[in-house]
């Protein structure tokens, strides 16, 4: 009964947090906030908020959960850069194409993988799955509202752009059940998708914050933070 309790309640964070993603989207669907500078004010708000939280989960749970299950500090920053580097590759892959639309990527990037380490701490350790959980539904909302601003002029079709959103929040709790069969009796793969996880978000921040002024490389200031992050965190570990 206690593990059924647990499933449930996995199903229901796991849906609360994906839910923030449409939430962000109608947010972003009112079209004038008030004054445009008011407006431009509020979407750098959000846009900064959600990097926050995004650090907060990196440096709160996924690392250091993902760390407890790899204690090898070789293992654990090259799984970190690991990350990055396949957010870089994603990145760089959007760039080229025409209809590019980036921000919705990286949203759904970090969110998948985000919601299958969720299910499987939930079997190991519920108050930190319940805190990442709550991280997650709060990056999702600006990360909602932004990509809501991006695909709905690349689609051309503002339902269709909304059910894409939903669909990419409808598969979190099935990426949840997923981590709850699978990784919660594989303590090393669960670190290494959390630590992976960490690096590709912390690249898709530092993409979406940093100014990208006008730089030909502009994935390059990103890796440089993820490298920066990598080279701490291999510090710490060792020390």
């Amino acid at each position: 009964m206690g593990h059924l309790n647990q499933l449930l309640e996995l199903l229901l964070w796991t849906t609360l947090a994906g839910a923030c993603i449409p939430a962000g989207a109608t947010l972003a669907r009112i079209e004038r906030i008030g004054p445009g500078w008011l407006e431009d004010e509020f979407r750098h708000f959000v846009i900064a908020f959600g990097g926050g939280v995004l650090l907060g989960a990196v440096a709160l749970v996924l690392i250091p959960e993902g760390a407890r299950h790899l204690p090898n500090p070789v293992t654990t920053t090259v799984l970190l850069l690991l990350g990055g580097a396949a957010f870089m590759l994603l990145d760089r892959s959007q760039a080229k194409r025409q209809h590019a639309t980036p921000q919705f990527a990286a949203m759904a990037a970090d969110f998948l993988p985000e919601s299958l380490a969720l299910g499987g701490m939930f079997v190991a350790d519920a108050e930190g799955a319940m805190l990442l959980a709550l991280l997650i539904g709060l990056q999702n909302l600006p990360e909602g509202f932004n990509a809501w601003r991006e695909l709905a002029p690349a689609r051309g079709d503002r339902r269709r752009a909304f059910t894409l959103m939903l669909g990419v929040a409808l598969l979190g709790p099935v990426c949840g059940l997923a981590g709850w069969f699978w990784l919660a009796d594989h303590a090393v793969v669960l670190g290494a998708v959390m630590l992976f996880a960490a690096g590709g978000i912390l690249y898709a921040t530092f993409q979406d914050i940093a100014p990208q002024s006008r730089l030909e490389r502009h994935w390059a200031p990103p890796l440089g933070a993820v490298l920066g992050f990598a080279f701490a965190l291999a510090g710490q570990l060792v020390l």
